[in-house]
């Protein structure tokens, strides 16, 4: 017998409102679709869109938004100031491949695309930012912050005019303007991803969000040190960058700027496992945070380790990922999570032939001194496939 269990109505019930939002007309005739959670306190304040699984093997961040709204259902609308938007299973295309039992996910397979790599920057459709700062030179920020959202606003729209008119656009571009026009007025963002291999929990944040970062109270967080060098289209990278570009206009202007807008892309864990440590450090991170941001007012929260929590913060450049010399079985590899240093073996590769030889053993070690941070889910592995990952 199967039974359903649905979220419990505990007395003091903030009910959230529900949107369901048309995504894809298949040529089934089926439709695939969103639906977004939004909680609105009793006071107004920040907005924070949160969502999870945009890519198809990562789906712990969809235990972490269920366990939020059943969280958030127990406190009273006062103890939220503004508004929270939460959308699992915010990709169904990627969500819904399979290759046997295996989910994958990560690319478009139809235009190739990296699912993560395809929104919109306004920072490079801008025409003159550095002529918009020096027209706010003397305003107060939070009124800078409206003249700057109102411009990335309109320039976005003109998005809308191309996926309706004859020509139309692909796919990737339309996902990308439902996912966008959904959080582009957002103060807050946080996009809840895994590991497509077996991984650590950890963090991506941008520059000048260190004090925030260790609220989510992960062991480590990779740092985009210089801004200008993010070039991938990531979610959380376009969501932030034009703000990142505006504040750096200002600082050549002799104003220091900081908007409280913050973008984070939280991996938690291993794909295709809700493992139940990530799922738990996820939601006491965004809680936590949350409650540091003065959106939520919950007791014990911020949690008293927060302020003088000792976060391990790496920039990008540091990750070292090690790729099969060649072809074969992989043995004897260091375990996730091990420290390495410089000439200790991290695996090595059972490696067949078809050349009338016996099979070779090939030990590979470590170039230099790191965390492992990431491992292959497959001990198959052809030339050149990854095998893991270490930060310096």
């Amino acid at each position: 017998m199967i039974q359903v269990q649905y979220l419990s109505q505990p007395i003091f019930t903030m009910l959230p409102t529900i949107s369901t939002i048309p995504l894809r007309h298949m040529a089934s005739g089926d439709v695939l679709s969103l639906q977004v959670y939004k909680f609105i306190g009793a006071q107004p304040g920040k907005k924070v869109y949160i969502q999870s699984n945009l890519h198809g093997a990562e789906i712990a961040g969809n235990a972490v938004i269920y366990q939020l709204i059943e969280f958030l259902q127990t406190i009273n609308e006062t103890d939220l100031s503004g508004e929270i938007w939460l959308v699992p299973v915010c990709n169904p295309i990627s969500t819904n491949v399979r290759s046997h039992v295996f989910s994958s996910g990560r690319f478009c397979s139809y235009e190739g695309k990296d699912w993560n790599r395809i929104f919109w920057d306004y920072e490079k459709y801008a025409d003159d930012l550095l002529a918009f700062a020096k027209s706010q030179i003397n305003f107060e920020p939070e009124v800078i912050r409206k003249n700057y959202l109102a411009q990335i606003q309109e320039k976005f729209a003109k998005i809308l005019e191309k996926i309706n008119s004859s020509t139309g656009v692909p796919y990737t571009e339309r996902f990308s303007y439902k996912l966008q026009s959904l959080c582009l007025d957002a103060d807050y963002l946080i996009d809840l991803h895994s590991y497509t291999n077996q991984a650590l929990n950890y963090l991506y944040l941008f520059r000048n969000r260190e004090e925030s970062a260790k609220y989510f109270l992960l062991p480590f967080g990779i740092q985009f040190v210089e801004f200008d060098k993010c070039e991938e289209d990531a979610f959380d990278k376009t969501f932030i960058q034009p703000w990142l570009a505006l504040e750096q206009y200002f600082k050549q202007l002799g104003r220091e700027i900081r908007f409280d807008i913050e973008a984070w892309t939280l991996e938690l864990g291993t794909g295709m496992q809700m493992n139940p440590d990530s799922v738990e450090k996820g939601l006491r991170g965004v809680k936590n945070y949350l409650a540091y941001k003065k959106v939520l007012q919950i007791s014990g929260f911020p949690l008293k380790e927060s302020e003088s929590y000792q976060m391990l913060l790496k920039s990008r450049s540091q990750m070292k990922k090690y790729y099969a010399p060649t072809g074969g079985m992989i043995q004897s590899r260091v375990e996730l999570g091990t420290s390495v240093k410089a000439g200790e073996r991290l695996y090595q590769i059972l490696n067949f032939n078809k050349e009338g030889k016996l099979p070779t053993v090939i030990d590979v070690s470590a170039e230099q001194d790191g965390l492992v941070y990431d491992i292959s889910a497959n001990q198959a592995v052809n030339e050149g496939e990854l095998v893991l990952g270490i930060i310096e």
